[in-house]
Order: structure tokens, then sequence, then C-alpha cells
């Protein structure tokens, strides 16, 4: 039963043996960053290098959504992973909760319930006039007809409109790093490191009845995704095409706020994600992450990892923490 972990996997939207010989980099076909979103073969960004001694670690930033008719040129990653001594995986946080398969078929609709909110309101009965209005206007463009979205949760019908308007957009929201880099550590003969925040759920079907039957405070997670969808799309764009041609500097420049922080604070303030664990999730995830890169750096000559964009440019984001321990950090 996963419940809480596809709620969080919902937010986080809070959240990789010698290749051949590639082409010359001149070779590559490459497009100049435009206002429509890039295709074709596109580099990506390069690597942040974090060193000390002779220990390196190697750091791709990774970014949602992307391009969707672009072809990422992986070989750089490919190259440090085929000499890498470790790769650490994407922290995540996940929800053990020990039910067999036939159980979980049972928990299933109790799982669906979940989704839509409580006592059989509407979103018109939740939200705000004014915000529904905007939201009716939105769902027209980008979802249409769909009257069995009226009863979602806020949290869930925002996500829905969301990834519409993603699609409509030229963009995707699918894992273009996630296959690279765990085909490249099979073939290197790795197992990728977890760093994984595990909570125990000792009774998953009083968990989904005490979720069904609460309201969210996930109004704020609505609002910021109808704005987002409403003034960023296009920003969105900008970051997107920015990430496939390698051009770090204006993914510096262009604001990366989005909705993900109300959204997962939907999920973590509530009553039940304190109880199991989860309210100080991404604080905790960082700090586990932070300490697994030390380890590695000790004692690999060579590591890979792939974080946010977000979590590497950021103010006392990973590399700012690292450099402030003292690594000697080198930009791409």
């Amino acid at each position: 039963m996963r419940i809480v972990a596809a709620l969080l996997a919902l937010m986080a939207g809070l959240a990789h043996a010698q290749a051949p010989a590639p082409s010359p980099p001149d070779e590559v076909p490459l497009r100049e960053l435009d206002t429509v979103v890039v295709t074709g073969v596109q580099p990506g960004p390069g690597l942040w290098k974090v060193r000390k001694g002779d220990h390196t670690l190697w750091i791709l930033g990774t970014l949602s959504p992307l391009p969707r008719d672009f072809e990422w040129l992986s070989r750089d990653v490919e190259a440090v992973i085929a000499q890498a001594d470790e790769v650490i995986a994407p922290p995540r946080g996940s929800v053990d909760a020990d039910v067999g398969f036939f159980r979980r078929l049972t928990l299933l609709p109790s799982m669906l319930k979940v989704r839509n909110n409580p006592h059989g309101a509407t979103l018109q009965d939740v939200v705000p006039p004014a915000t529904y209005g905007r939201w009716l206007t939105l769902k027209a463009r980008y979802l249409g007809r769909d009257g069995g979205i009226e009863k979602r949760r806020p949290i869930f019908a925002a996500s829905e409109l969301y990834e519409a308007a993603i699609r409509r957009t030229g963009l995707s929201l699918e894992d273009v790093v996630g296959p690279v880099v765990r085909r490249a550590t099979k073939q290197r003969g790795l197992k990728p490191t977890e760093v994984r925040i595990e909570v125990k759920v000792e009774d998953p079907r009083g968990a989904l009845r005490e979720l069904s039957g609460t309201r969210l405070n996930d109004l704020e997670c609505f609002e910021k995704t109808l704005q987002r969808i409403e003034r960023d799309l296009d920003t969105m764009r900008e970051r997107a095409n920015a990430w496939a041609v390698g051009d770090v500097e204006t993914l510096r420049a262009l604001p990366a706020t989005n909705q993900y922080e109300a959204c997962m604070a939907a999920i973590t303030d509530s009553g039940l994600a304190q109880r199991l664990g989860f309210a100080d999730l991404r604080q905790r995830l960082e700090a586990a992450w932070l300490a697994q890169a030390q380890r590695s750096l000790e004692r690999n000559a060579v590591t890979f990892a792939t974080l946010p964009m977000s979590y590497l440019l950021r103010a006392d984001g990973a590399l700012d923490r690292l450099r402030a321990l003292g690594y000697e950090i080198e930009e791409p």
C-alpha cells in the first residue's frame, strides 16, 4: 500500500562499460534557444565537479518538464559512470506497509476514494468563487468536459490540470535522465546507492480511512498551480530549452518558483503525515543526501549523482553546503 508515497511522488513532482567513441562535439546538430520548444539532438547541461584532493563527485542537475521532442545526448554522463566507483540515486521518501498483493487489491477502492473530497463535496464547494472561475477557464482549455474531476480534492484536480497543460505546451514530464543513468550503472556493474527515508505504516487501512475523511489544507497548492499555468508556461518552456541546450546561465537567471512547496505542505502538514514522520521530509532527505555525498567523496575516486536543478542552484542548496564544508566546486 503506497497511498502516502503516491501523494508525495505526485508533489515531488518532494521529488541515473565504456561507451562507444562519440562523434566530435561540433558534429552534433544543436538549435539556438528560441520561443518554441527545441527538438532534435541536444547536449543537456554540463556536470558540476565537487573535489576533495583527487576524489571527484560529478553531479548532473535534472529538470522537469523538458521538451517533448528532443533527444538528450548523454555520452558525457555515460562516460563518467563508466569510470565511477559509485552512483548515488536521487533522494526519495517511501512508505513501507507490510501488506501482500491481494490485500493491496482490497485496499484499492479506499485508495481511489482518497482522491475525492470528503463527504461528497465538489471543487465548487471547497474553492473560493473567484478561484473556481479561473479553474473553469483553464479546465475548458486543457481538460475539456471532464465532470469527474469536479469531485477531486483541489490538490489532485490541480495535478491533473497541470499535467494536461504541460502536454499541450510541447513539454513532457517524462523522466529522460533516469533510464539512461540506470542502464549505464548496470553496465558498469554497480548497484545505485539509495538515499531514502522510509516510514513504516502499521495500519494502512486505518491511515486510508483517516485520510479519506480529512480535509487537506490544499487551497494554496490549488491557487499556485492555477497561477503557474496562467503565468509561467512560457518560462517553463524557456527553462526546458535551456536545460536541453546546456545553457546553465539562463537556468540561473529564470525564476524557478513553482507550486510544489505548497502542494507538498498540503500533505506533510496534515495530522496523519505528522504522526507518520513526513513533516520535515524534504529537510531530512537533503541532509541524508549531503551526508552520503561526503561519505562517497571520502572513499571513491569517482562518484556520480543526480539532483534536481532547483536544489543545486538555490541559495543554501547542495552546492552552497558542500562549498561551506570546504569542498572545491567547479562549475560546468
